[in-house]
């Protein structure tokens, strides 16, 4: 079995091409990442029909939510019509398609975690590229599994993680307590992505390490897992300006993986362990 990875040179990407070597599946090269392969080229669709994958990961994003607020149609030639090239490039290929997307697709507006058929309202460019994303990947390749993830953090990225950590040296910090999410182990992610796979399962999945966490409260785990006594203070979220409008409370709730024996670990105890790997 071949799979190709569109971005598999980013921080989820590389972890879905280990996960899928590691079951004894071909990982298609090249990765198909940019600069040399622009999912937003329509060439792409041609790279990868010529690559016959049995499987297409499309983990390739403009994922900076405040870069797509300043440029909302970078974010939609990217994030949406990529989107619909791979789709039709998997399509061609005769290939299944799982196409990653995001918490933020979701308005912020509940009070529990999003379940997978929860209707999506997105309040920003960069949830409403993503969204435009899943409807092409849903009208072109009924062969598909769309996997929502939210809070990547993981081995040779820049993320949440890093930023507080490489903060913490300057001195006190001040970070959003009134903004939730699930915060997810791209290791883990990229590994339940392999098991959803072997179902053949088509659909909508959230895959995202168990427990819900404040900005904030993230934050606080880091520096108390890392040894580090930073002063923390919380900070309400209209302290916090920034370009992007961000949904208040989007953790997501894994029911459709978990009915297929899909399950996750509480996000501390993966944050444990990728603080481990990042020490060494």
């Amino acid at each position: 079995m071949r799979v190709a990875v569109t971005g598999g040179t980013g921080q989820l990407g590389r972890q879905v091409r280990r996960a899928f070597a590691e079951q004894g599946w071909e990982v298609a090269a090249p990765s198909l990442a940019p600069p040399e392969h622009d999912v937003a080229d329509p060439a792409i669709v041609d790279t990868i029909a010529a690559l016959q994958p049995d499987v297409v990961v499309h983990t390739a994003a403009l994922t900076d939510v405040d870069g797509c607020a300043r440029d909302p149609e970078a974010a939609f030639r990217v994030n949406a019509l990529g989107t619909r090239n791979v789709a039709r490039g998997a399509r061609a290929a005769r290939a299944a398609l799982v196409y990653i997307s995001t918490n933020e697709v979701f308005s912020g507006e509940a009070t529990t975690p999003y379940r997978e058929e929860d209707p999506v309202a997105p309040i920003n460019p960069y949830g409403q590229s993503k969204a435009a994303g899943e409807a092409f990947a849903r009208a072109i390749l009924p062969e598909h599994y769309i996997v929502r993830t939210a809070w990547l953090f993981g081995p040779g990225g820049s993320n949440f993680v890093t930023k507080i950590l490489a903060r913490a040296q300057a001195g006190p910090l001040q970070v959003v307590c009134d903004e939730f999410g699930s915060p997810s182990y791209a290791p883990d992610v990229a590994r339940a992505i392999v098991q959803l796979v072997a179902t053949g399962a088509f659909g909508t999945y959230h895959f995202v390490n168990a427990g819900v966490a404040s900005r904030y409260e993230w934050a606080a785990a880091v520096l108390a897992l890392a040894g580090l006594a930073t002063p923390l203070t919380p900070l309400p979220r209209e302290r916090w300006l920034r370009p992007s409008r961000v949904p208040r409370y989007t953790p997501l709730a894994n029911q459709a993986g978990a009915a297929l024996g899909i399950h996750f670990r509480p996000w501390r105890e993966a944050l444990a362990e990728y603080l481990r790997i990042e020490a060494t």
